[in-house]
This record gives structure tokens, C-alpha cells and sequence, in this order.
């Protein structure tokens, strides 16, 4: 019997060891894959030295010299070897080989070969180089303003900024020779585009005086510790490539926009009007959503959507007693002179900064991890304003240069306050100036990924932000949270618009006043965005579409869950993968939700 018990406790003891070990085989984590780690670090690398600008707001200051001219078909070339070179390393990596992580970098990765080789395939980035609001043109205003992330505080600051600015009077000669062949080709932008970049040449053609000259702001800024053979040195250079190159070619860009491009100038609005219009529309869809979406469902979801938002605005109506109808109520609220209550652009700025301590109580209720990266907000600057909308741009890698919300306020005494508090939600926190400061600081991601932008992920996020006003002691004012429903039409009505002018032959007047009739926005506002969205195809579908899916995700998330679901750690889960497109998120938070259970 005694030989039994111990033959048996021998048994169970072996059959016990057996389990923990085919446990422990099971549990043993992946490790990571030095080689890929090396690929994604040689990636990065590769595309910082394709896009030197993109360097520079990274905060990484190697290449500030460097201006690459990306309208030469050298570079061409060199740019499309470089995805595809990639794309046939990343499929010698078999995903059993990788952690969970370099699993989704891998995803990532191929989905950004796959979109940079399929817009090099159309010649619309190469042949109308240049529009009111997304060219690297006012890129480089914005850094020739010194007040951007170019940085002016040594010598070799200003040695690096004029190396730039020489190879870029290089990419202004090449953008009218493009240009000049867009023309012969079909490829050409819409007059009342063309009528908005005129004048922000203009501004730069004429000498005037040169010390007025944006250009010339690095010199009016000398640092007092340079020395004074450094200061008449630079002084002396900067005088000279403005007065020798930039200026000259300014000029010639102005005098060719004003009289042959313009006159060139197509009458219509959609992108399906140059050739392939249609093919790149549906591309567009793909990058700037990251879904299989078409044209017409995202129509039919944005009239939905508009009607929803529409009866969540006549409640609104109701509260505050205005017997009027809803068109009328927008007009009200668009020329409400209580709701313009500012003379100067400091009391803007200050109403911004006011919004955030008023909910900086709430966000840790929301929030478990918050970025290290400092935040300021500051008016756009004045040569852009005019075309300009609110954004964010982010602070450096390394978190010394500070995130900004810039809010173009061409004149105060107009600036109405009724959708501030959304805004400052969408722009700033917790919207892109968490989601984007995250990113950066997250030692766990691959540098590659911490610069990435896929505008359905970044833009969803932010416009689902806007939603959680109410949970962060916003929205109190019933004017505030129409304001909320306004941003939220806004973006309702982008997805019914942007696929009329681009896909169902709405014109530009079509559109306008569209929106007229179904938001509070302002004429000139509403021009301005019908015009963006003419000059970037697809980009303005995003919001809506990711902030649907992020809301979706939180839903199906708080169902499945129940008690155990927890909002701080939602967030946590959507913000700490970066940028990434929505399919590769639904896909993390359905492993999540599973994990949780």
C-alpha cells in the first residue's frame, strides 16, 4: 500500500512538473528580434534623410542645412527605391519571429511603404506643388518666422539656415517649372485657389524693407553674445540671398502665378477633373481614413450623421429660448456680439490657458498617464492667418521645445468664443497634445513610429476628445457645448462635402453652402474650408471616420466589460501604440477586451 501512495504521489508529482513546463513553454515570451529592431532603426533613418524638414520638427538637428529639391525626379527615384527597398526587407521577417510589438511595428511599416509608393504612382504632389494651406512653402515661412522649430541660437544656427534656404530658392525654381508642365498636362488647381496663393507670394516678392521681410527675422533676432564679426557677417548674408535669390524667385513665382497659372486656372472644384482623378480620390480615401471606405458610403454616413447632430442642436435651441428656427439660430449665434467679448489677441489666448486649469481637475479621472512635453498656445502667425485654421504642432523628441496650439485671430474684436472650449480639447488636451507628446515620449515604441501621422487615428482621437468635454467639467454653458455640436457638424458635414466636391461634381458655391445651412461657422470661415478641402483631397474624412471607430471601440469595450471596464486604461490602450491605422487599433483593443476577461 506504502509503495502504491508513493508510486501515485510520484505520478501526480511528475504529471505536475509536465503541466508547469508545457505552461512555462507556452508563457515564455518571444524575444525581441535584434535584426528587425535594427530595420526599423535604419528605416527611420532613411526617412529622416528623404524628408529633412520632418527632422527639424523632431527636434533632431542633424540635417537643418538640408533641403531636398522633392520635385527633381532624382529625388523621385531615390524616394520610390527607398519604400521599395524596404518592402523586400520587411518580407524576409516571418511574424513567429517577433514580439507582439515589432508585430504591429512590421504592420505599420508596410502600410507606410504601401501608401508612399501609391501616391509617388500619381503626379498630383509633383505637378501642383503649390496651394493655399498644405505646401512646404509655408512650411518655411513658418521657420523663416524664427519662432518655429528651426532653431536660431548659435552660429552655425544661422549658417544652417542659410545653407537651407539655398537649395530651397533651388525647390522655388522647380516648383514653376512643374507647375509650367501641370499646365500642359491637366494638372492645375482651381482658380479660387490659385487666387488665395497669390497674395502670400505677393507679401514675399517686393523688397519694401528688407528688415520687414519675414525672411529677414532670424537677422532682426541676432543673440547679443555673437560676436560682432558674426553678427556683420550673417547680416551681410542674409541681405544677399534675399536680395540676390529669394527675393527674385518670390518674384518670378508671383508674377507666374498671377498671370499664366491663374489664367490656366481650372473653373470646376473636384479632383476628378485632372487626369486619374478619380483612381487617386478612392487613394486618398485609403490614406488619409486607413479603411477600404467609398466615396458613396461616406457620403450617406455623413448625411446621417448631420441629421443626427441637427436634432441634438434644436435641443440646444430650446434651452436657451430661441424661438427661431435652426438656420436663423446659427445666424444668431455667428453675429451674437455677447459672444465677441474680446478687443486684443492676449485675451484669446488667455481664455485658452483658462479652459485648461478649469479641467485640469478632471483629467485625472480620465487620464492615468499625461505627457511630459510642455504646452503654449500662441496666435498664427500674420503672413498665413488669413488662410490658416487652428492647429497643433508638436513640441521636439526630447521634449525642450514645447507643443503649440496656434489660433489664427485676424481681428479680435470679431473672434467668436462659442466653440473654445472644443477647440482647446481638439488642438491641445487631451487631444493632440497628448496624443502626440505620448507617442514621442514612449520609450517602448521604435523612433520611426514616434513620428508617424495617419490622420484617421490622429484626427479621430482628437475629435473624440471633443466629446469628453462634459466628463472634464466643460461644456456648462449651454453656448459652449453647441459649440461641441458645431465642431462635430463641422466635421459631419466634411465627409458629405469633401466626397460631393471630389466624387459627385458639387462645386465649390455647392459646398458652401451647404455648410451655410447646416452649421454656425462664419462665411469667411466656411469659404476658407471648403477651399481646403479642395486642395487636399480625402484629408478631411479622417476626423469623423476615427473618432466613429474610437467611439465604437470605447462602446463595445464598456459592454463586453462591465464592471471591470476602466476608461483611464481605454485611453492608455488607444494612446500608447502612436499613430497607427484603425484596423491595427480595433484589432489591439479586441485583444485587450479579450485579456481583461
Amino acid at each position: 500500500m506504502k509503495k502504491i501512495l508513493l508510486t501515485i504521489v510520484a505520478t501526480a508529482t511528475l504529471l505536475t512538473s509536465c503541466k508547469q513546463e508545457k505552461k512555462e513553454a507556452v508563457n515564455t515570451p518571444t524575444p525581441e528580434n535584434i535584426e528587425f529592431n535594427q530595420l526599423l532603426k535604419d528605416y527611420n533613418e532613411g526617412k529622416l534623410q528623404l524628408n529633412p524638414v520632418n527632422a527639424t520638427f523632431a527636434g533632431d538637428n542633424r540635417f537643418n542645412d538640408q533641403f531636398p529639391n522633392t520635385l527633381s525626379d532624382e529625388y523621385q527615384t531615390k524616394s520610390n527605391e527607398f519604400f521599395k527597398n524596404y518592402k523586400t526587407k520587411l518580407s524576409n521577417f516571418n511574424d513567429a519571429d517577433l514580439t507582439e510589438s515589432q508585430q504591429m511595428s512590421k504592420a505599420v511599416l508596410d502600410w507606410d511603404c504601401d501608401m508612399a509608393l501609391a501616391q509617388a504612382s500619381y503626379k498630383n504632389d509633383l505637378l501642383m506643388p503649390i496651394n493655399q494651406m498644405w505646401t512646404i512653402n509655408l512650411t518655411m515661412g513658418q521657420l523663416a518666422s524664427g519662432s518655429s522649430a528651426q532653431p536660431f541660437k548659435t552660429v552655425e544656427d544661422y549658417d544652417n539656415w542659410l545653407s537651407r534656404l539655398d537649395k530651397y530658392n533651388t525647390w522655388l525654381q522647380s516648383a514653376k517649372e512643374r507647375m509650367q508642365e501641370g499646365m500642359n498636362e491637366g494638372y492645375v488647381l482651381p482658380k479660387s485657389l490659385i487666387k488665395k496663393v497669390i497674395p502670400q507670394f505677393e507679401s514675399l516678392a517686393f523688397k519694401k524693407n528688407l528688415k520687414n521681410h519675414l525672411f529677414y527675422s532670424p537677422i532682426n533676432a541676432l543673440p547679443a553674445d555673437f560676436s560682432d564679426a558674426d553678427k556683420t557677417r550673417l547680416t551681410e548674408a542674409y541681405t544677399n540671398i534675399l536680395n540676390d535669390k529669394l527675393i527674385p524667385s518670390f518674384k518670378v513665382v508671383y508674377e507666374f502665378l498671377k498671370n499664366d497659372y491663374l489664367a490656366a486656372g481650372r473653373e470646376s472644384s473636384g479632383i476628378s477633373d485632372i487626369p486619374n482623378g478619380t483612381a487617386y480620390y478612392q487613394h486618398a480615401i485609403k490614406n488619409y481614413t486607413t479603411t477600404n471606405m467609398t466615396a458613396d458610403e461616406i457620403h450617406e454616413l455623413g448625411l446621417k450623421e448631420v441629421a443626427r447632430i441637427l436634432s441634438e442642436m434644436e435641443k440646444v435651441k430650446e434651452q436657451v429660448g430661441f424661438e427661431g428656427s435652426l438656420k436663423e439660430f446659427f445666424d444668431f449665434v455667428r453675429n451674437n456680439k455677447e459672444l465677441m467679448p474680446y478687443t486684443e489677441p492676449q485675451q484669446i489666448i488667455d481664455n485658452f490657458n483658462a479652459i485648461h486649469q478649469k479641467m485640469k481637475p478632471q483629467l485625472e479621472k480620465l487620464f492615468g498617464n499625461k505627457p511630459k512635453t510642455p504646452f503654449v498656445v500662441k496666435q498664427t502667425e500674420k503672413f498665413r492667418e488669413a488662410s490658416a485654421s487652428a492647429e497643433y504642432n508638436p513640441g521636439s523628441l526630447d521634449g525642450t521645445r514645447p507643443g503649440v496650439f496656434y489660433t489664427p485671430i485676424p481681428d479680435a474684436t470679431k473672434y467668436n468664443v462659442f466653440s473654445d472650449e472644443a477647440l482647446f480639447l481638439h488642438e491641445a488636451i487631451p487631444g493632440h497634445h497628448y496624443q502626440i507628446s505620448l507617442t514621442q515620449e514612449n520609450k517602448d515604441l521604435p523612433d520611426f513610429r514616434k513620428t508617424l501621422w495617419y490622420s484617421a487615428y490622429g484626427e479621430g482621437w482628437a475629435l473624440y476628445t471633443e466629446n469628453l468635454g462634459k466628463e472634464l467639467g466643460l461644456y456648462t454653458d449651454p453656448y459652449q457645448y453647441f459649440g461641441m455640436l458645431g465642431m462635430e457638424m463641422h466635421r459631419a458635414i466634411r465627409l458629405v462635402v469633401d466626397t460631393g466636391i471630389h466624387a459627385k461634381g458639387w462645386s465649390r458655391e455647392k459646398a458652401i453652402q451647404y455648410s451655410l445651412d447646416n452649421e454656425a461657422e462664419g462665411e469667411a470661415s466656411i469659404i476658407s474650408e471648403i477651399e481646403r478641402y479642395m486642395a487636399n483631397p480625402g484629408q478631411a474624412l479622417s476626423y469623423k471616420i476615427g473618432q466613429l471607430k474610437i467611439r465604437e471601440l470605447r462602446a463595445k469595450a464598456k459592454k463586453e466589460l462591465g464592471d471591470k471596464f476602466d476608461i483611464k486604461e481605454f485611453h492608455n490602450q488607444v494612446l500608447e501604440t502612436g499613430c497607427i491605422p484603425l484596423a491595427l487599433l480595433e484589432n489591439k483593443i479586441d485583444k485587450w477586451i479579450a485579456s481583461q476577461k
